[in-house]
């Protein structure tokens, strides 16, 4: 709990210091500031003073703290469940790739870094470092006394392993997140060195961090030698709070604590059973029967809040999240063909596949969306950098982007392409996952008032769904980020050519990229990832987002929020509640 006079006396205190610039909570820091076992009180103390990037209650109504609970007792099994996927296909964070995969290994691995509940970068299996005044070098002491669940001992070694597995594409997704990273060299058994082929801003919050990240999530190269890469998926072996003792696919995972966890205090609890639960029905007749004792997911389905509340037995807590819904628009399909990005702007609105696309993303109505569709538990989203981002978001873009609302200018856009009214123009399938299949009935309806046109819902499960849109193998689909803190998330992962999402497996030859290609903001968002000056980097990440959202890398819907629900027994401290990310080793049971 931060002390509210201590918090008042950072604001003053900064409000009156010359070098400080309130758009971005860490200008002026000193190298100082950024190294250690935990980026330094003043950098903490900053992060909290910009409370408009920490906090969503002034533009999310009714959107509230958690309230503060008793501490329960330690010990006894949490029963939890998360909605939207009907199975957990694998927990190798090498392979890793959609929300509950990452919700589970973050409790079950441990990084070098960890992002806090304050989202600031902390030490994990990093016990202190140190950053050399050019940037490039990062030397780290690593926490010693360290096991994995399998009795093998932590060390230099694991990290070299693990950076090793994770640079190589074809045994890592994530290989573009330490892209930058020159060289790694063990110095002793428990310090390493870091060198980068450009400064960095988010190397310790993004590319070091357990749970953003993924690349640098230690792996035990004795159990995945052993068990071999299929089995490991399955029952993991790291160096978290909780190690995996039961998991088939298909099934839920059960994570039992572990005693030999570097920090004695962790874990509260003995066992988490965590139950993948696909239906938005099946969700709350689970945790209303008290089957379950707690529920997230892709997110909680928002139409269940006002129920859950209404639930004397219930707690709902709601925070705002980073990351971005949007519709996907294949443009390979005859009716939305966009063969080269690359063109003016001015150029593509005359090409009838383009003018297609442009309009149905601006006959997106998304607060009306957010009102019939999430409950209003959302943001309205022009592209992947929202609020929750603070300093490099743009609030102006609602207006300034092509896809801001506009109905007539979608009703002629679809005219100009030979389509008035909708006549002629062919039927899209909408894929969804089964929980999203009534989100994905309110843009059908909307596509059909505005537009004229007929969109079909098609539910798919989740593997099946992400599987066939990495083939290129849809119409629309409905579906994005869960996102990260860090700008890198969105545009690294999503929007550029080489992105891990970006049709990896489709037919190169008919479809030589996926679903968006265009160099200039390709461009933007490479300089970004390696540009450490905050305003520089807020200009390309801004000038990227821009770009994307007006040549339509896809039709941006909404920005989540994070719902959590449990029933009163559990108490859930503030410093387990990261907005996207669910810390269990914390929660306690009364």
């Amino acid at each position: 709990m931060i002390d509210k006079d201590i918090l008042q006396r950072a604001q003053d205190e900064l409000r009156e210091a010359h070098d400080f610039d309130p758009r971005d909570p860490m200008f002026g820091l000193k190298r100082d500031d950024m190294q250690g076992n935990k980026i330094s009180r003043r950098a903490t103390l900053r992060l909290l003073a910009a409370g408009g990037a920490l906090t969503m209650a002034h533009v999310l109504p009714g959107l509230k703290p958690t309230s503060a609970r008793a501490a329960g007792h330690g010990g006894g099994t949490l029963k939890a469940a998360w909605g939207g996927v009907s199975e957990i296909t694998t927990l190798d964070p090498a392979q890793i790739g959609q929300v509950l995969q990452f919700q589970i290994a973050s409790n079950v691995y441990s990084g070098l870094m960890h992002i806090n509940n304050d989202l600031v970068g902390e030490g994990d299996l990093a016990e202190s470092w140190a950053v050399s005044e050019d940037g490039l070098v990062y030397t780290i002491k690593l926490r010693e006394g360290v096991t994995f669940h399998n009795g093998d001992a932590f060390d230099a070694e694991d990290v070299l392993y693990t950076f090793a597995r994770s640079s190589d594409p074809e045994q890592s997704r994530h290989s573009r997140v330490i892209a930058n990273v020159k060289s790694l060299e063990k110095l002793s058994d428990f310090e390493v060195k870091f060198t980068l082929k450009q400064p960095q801003a988010s190397f310790l919050t993004k590319a070091l961090e357990r749970a953003s990240g993924r690349a640098m999530t230690i792996v035990s190269r004795g159990a995945i030698e052993k068990l071999g890469l299929a089995q490991y998926g399955l029952t993991p072996v790291g160096t978290g709070a909780y190690k995996v003792t039961e998991h088939e696919l298909g099934g839920p995972v059960v994570l039992e604590k572990f005693e030999n966890y570097f920090d004695p205090n962790r874990p509260k609890l003995d066992k988490v059973i965590i139950t993948p639960v696909d239906g938005t029905e099946p969700l709350a007749a689970a945790i209303e029967a008290g089957d379950v004792d707690y529920i997230g997911g892709n997110p909680v389905p928002g139409e269940l809040v006002d129920r859950f509340r209404s639930n004397a037995d219930l707690s709902v807590d709601i925070k705002p999240a980073p990351g971005f819904q949007s519709i996907w628009m294949n443009p390979w399909h005859d009716a939305m063909k966009v063969t080269d990005f690359n063109k003016p702007l001015e150029e593509l609105k005359k090409e009838p596949g383009f003018m297609v696309r442009l309009a149905l993303a601006k006959a997106l109505n998304r607060d009306l969306f957010v009102q019939q569709g999430l409950f209003g538990n959302g943001l309205p989203a022009y592209g992947t950098i929202n609020a929750a981002m603070g300093f490099y978001y743009d609030e102006g873009l609602a207006e300034t982007s092509e896809q801001a609302y506009d109905p007539e200018g979608a009703k002629d856009l679809m005219a100009a392409a030979g389509y008035p009214g909708g006549e002629g123009f062919p039927t899209l399938r909408l894929q969804t996952t089964p929980n999203g299949r009534r989100l994905g009935l309110v843009v059908a309806n909307i596509y059909k008032q505005v537009l004229g046109i007929t969109v079909e819902v098609d539910p798919k499960e989740f593997s099946v769904g992400i599987e066939e849109f990495q083939k290129m193998e849809f119409d629309l689909r409905l579906g994005g980020s869960g996102g990260d803190y860090d700008p890198d998330d969105g545009l690294v992962d999503w929007m550029q050519t080489q992105s891990k999402f970006n049709g990896p497996t489709r037919d190169k030859d008919a479809m030589p990229f996926g679903f968006y290609s265009e160099a200039e903001s390709d461009a933007a968002i490479d300089k970004q990832a390696f540009t450490a000056d905050p305003d520089a980097r807020r200009e390309l990440v801004q000038k990227a987002n821009k770009i994307t959202s007006d040549k339509v890398a896809c039709g941006f819907l909404y920005h989540p929020v994070d719902i959590l629900v449990h029933n009163n027994r559990v108490n859930v401290p503030t410093e387990s509640r990261i907005p996207g990310l669910h810390d269990f080793d914390r929660i306690t049971l009364s």
